[in-house]
């Protein structure tokens, strides 16, 4: 009788780690993100999955699209689903806080990476790139590549988007202060390589003597070189701003002069472990707006870029 109590109670002992170790690995840390098709959103979301799956919670990861009524019904899932946190690159500065205090109010924390949204207090932490020292260290390099002089373009990111502001403004800075500088075409292409072909394609024909295009993502710098090599201009000076493979190709193929390298992979294994943090205590430790530095990118570091990472 002794021996089989003492089986049983092993056996239960058994039970109740086992269910333990499903309870943690039930915790489930929820991702969503623009569209896959762009390289830079693909490597926020695998590398937030890769990160939170070592860390051991289960992962779900959704696409809005920039679609913010899809992003609202994400949030619903994810707190129907009971997550324990989510980790979100937005779909819009204002129209994503009102499902950020929601997440909030069911008790689940958010984590913006790449974009913030317009209110503090909301968020668990929001941690991007600082746009607007990156995007003056290419603008720099742009002005110095164009002798200070010339007639250029400028393409536009999303209008919702905060960082295609801040990226333009980070621009005008220094553009600004040469005024033999010349803005012909200010244009948004929303992020995109095939707006930003056509976009360029208009303006090429309005503005044959442009010397120079300056981009606010390297999806639209790509559009805007392609639309340029098709028209037969391969001395126009293109810059962009991501650190993507593809530009970093084309900064070696000299078909691109370069790019700010925002480092997207490191942001994102910085919020799923801050998510960690905050889920295992309550706090994250850190302020809720961090900035991370960007890194000039030309042909003489190039080779050394790989998945929006300095190696």
């Amino acid at each position: 009788m002794k021996k089989y109590v003492a089986v049983s109670l092993l056996v239960c002992s058994f039970m109740f780690a086992f269910a333990g170790l499903a309870g943690a690995a039930e915790k489930l840390i929820v991702i969503i993100t623009p569209a896959h098709s762009n390289p830079f959103f693909k490597t926020a979301a695998d590398t937030s999955e890769a990160k939170a799956k070592e860390l051991g919670y289960a992962t779900r990861v959704y696409v809005h699209d920039d679609d913010a009524n899809k992003q609202n019904e994400f949030f619903d899932i994810a707190i129907a689903d009971k997550a324990s946190a989510i980790i979100l690159d937005n779909a819009g500065a204002d129209a994503t806080i009102s499902a950020v205090r929601k997440a909030k109010d069911a008790g689940i924390p958010t984590f913006l990476v790449d974009r913030e949204i317009n209110e503090t207090g909301t968020a668990a932490a929001q941690i991007v790139s600082n746009n607007f020292q990156g995007a003056q260290l290419v603008a720099e390099a742009f002005v110095n590549a164009m002798g200070e002089t010339g007639e250029y373009v400028e393409l536009l990111g999303l209008e919702s988007d905060t960082n295609a502001g801040v990226r333009s403004q980070g621009f005008h800075d220094v553009i600004d202060q040469y005024p033999d500088m010349k803005m012909t075409a200010q244009q948004s292409a929303s992020w995109s390589q095939p707006e930003a072909f056509s976009k360029m394609e208009s303006i090429i024909q309005a503005n044959p003597n442009i010397k120079g295009v300056i981009c606010g993502n390297d999806t639209m710098a790509m559009g805007a070189s392609a639309a340029l090599k098709a028209a037969g201009k391969n001395d126009v000076i293109v810059a962009g701003f991501d650190g993507s493979n593809d530009v970093r190709d084309a900064i070696l193929a000299g078909d691109i002069l370069a790019t700010g390298l925002q480092p997207i992979a490191r942001i994102a294994e910085m919020a799923v472990e801050q998510a960690d943090q905050y889920i295992k205590s309550g706090s994250t430790g850190q302020s809720e707006k961090q900035l991370v530095d960007c890194v000039l990118i030309t042909k003489d570091n190039a080779a050394n870029v790989d998945n929006f990472s300095l190696k």
